[in-house]
C-alpha cells in the first residue's frame, strides 16, 4: 500500500510552508499531510498590533492562543492524525527543525503508528533536553542575541515566545536572514517570513520526552543532514545522530544531505521530494 507522509512543522510554523513540498509530492504520485500543531495555522492569534502600523507596546502585552499550550498537547494532536493515517497504510513521519520534539514524543508513545520516523535538520533529543544544548560547542557558531531585536515582550509574562516577523529593523531582518535563508532571494526571504506566526509555545520537553530506546528505538529512521543549516549547525545535526545511533546501535539511522539553509529545501523542494519518494519506495 502507498505510504502517506505526514508532514510536522518547526516553530513558529504551519502547515502552509509545506504547501511547495506536497505539491511536488503530489506530482511524484504520494499521498501526503501536513500537520498544525496546536495554536498553529488557522489557530494561531495575530494582533491587531503586529498589523501595520504597528504598535509595539501592545504587541508586547496582547495575550495569545498559544499560551499554555504544552509538548504532550502536540503530541496527543500528532498521534491523532498519525491513527487516521494509519488506517490507509503505511506512515512516514517528516518533522523539521522542532517539530522533531513533537515527532519524537509521538514515537515514544505510539510506534506503532510509524513505519518511518524522518528528522530534516530537526531535534531528537537524546543525551540532552534540547535548551541544554545551546549551551554546547556544536552551537557555538550561533548567535541567539542577534534575533533579540526581533523578540516582542517578556516571555514568562506572556507565557509564550513572541517574535515580530514583520519588523522593518534592517538589523533584525538580517539576522533572521542569516539564521534560516542565507541562501535565499531578497523576495523569497520575506515571503517566507510571512507565513511565520508570531507566537510559538515555550514548551520544549524535558528529560522524560527524549528518544527512547524501547519505543522509538524500533522505527527505521532518517536523518536530513542540511549542510548549510546556519541556525540548527551540521556539527549539531551530526551529534544528533551519533547520539540516535548509540541509543539503538542495531537501528542506526539512514543519513541523507541535502544543500540547504534551514528553509530553502521548502521553497525549492524537487530534491527533498526525490529524496522521500526513495524512502517511500522502502515500505
Amino acid at each position: 500500500m502507498q505510504p502517506t507522509f505526514v508532514l510536522v512543522h518547526g516553530a513558529f510554523a504551519n502547515s502552509f510552508s509545506f504547501a511547495p513540498l506536497q505539491a511536488e509530492l503530489g506530482l511524484l504520485g504520494h499521498r501526503s499531510v501536513a500537520v498544525d500543531l496546536p495554536g498553529h495555522g488557522f489557530a494561531a492569534t495575530y494582533p491587531h498590533a503586529y498589523q501595520t502600523p504597528q504598535d509595539l507596546e501592545e504587541l508586547a502585552t496582547t495575550p495569545g492562543s498559544i499560551k499554555g499550550v504544552t509538548l504532550a498537547d502536540n503530541a496527543a494532536h500528532l498521534i491523532g492524525i498519525l491513527e487516521r493515517a494509519k488506517r490507509n497504510g503505511p506512515v512516514i513521519l517528516v518533522s523539521h527543525s522542532r517539530g522533531g520534539v513533537t515527532a519524537t514524543a509521538a514515537a515514544n508513545a505510539r510506534p506503532e503508528l510509524i513505519d518511518r520516523i524522518v528528522y530534516v535538520s530537526a531535534w531528537c533529543p537524546v543525551d540532552l533536553d534540547v535548551n541544554d544544548y545551546y549551551a554546547e560547542p556544536e552551537m557555538a557558531t550561533v548567535d541567539a542575541a542577534s534575533l533579540a531585536p526581533a523578540l516582542a515582550g517578556d516571555p514568562a509574562a506572556l507565557g509564550l515566545l513572541r517574535v515580530n516577523f514583520r519588523t522593518a529593523d534592517p538589523a533584525a531582518l538580517a539576522a533572521l536572514r542569516a539564521a534560516f535563508l542565507a541562501d535565499g532571494t531578497d523576495d523569497e526571504f520575506l515571503a517566507f517570513l510571512n507565513t511565520f506566526q508570531p507566537d510559538e509555545s515555550l514548551d520544549a520537553g524535558t528529560s522524560a520526552d527524549r528518544a527512547q530506546a524501547e519505543t522509538w528505538g524500533r522505527i527505521p529512521k532518517t536523518f536530513v543532514r542540511l549542510a548549510d543549516d546556519a541556525s540548527l549547525p551540521l556539527a549539531l545535526q551530526d551529534r544528533l545522530i551519533r547520539e540516535g545511533d548509540a541509543l539503538t546501535p542495531d537501528n542506526p539511522y539512514d543519513v541523507r544531505t541535502l544543500a540547504s539553509s534551514h528553509l530553502k529545501w521548502l521553497i525549492d523542494p524537487a530534491p527533498a521530494a526525490r529524496l522521500l519518494g526513495e524512502l517511500a519506495a522502502l515500505h
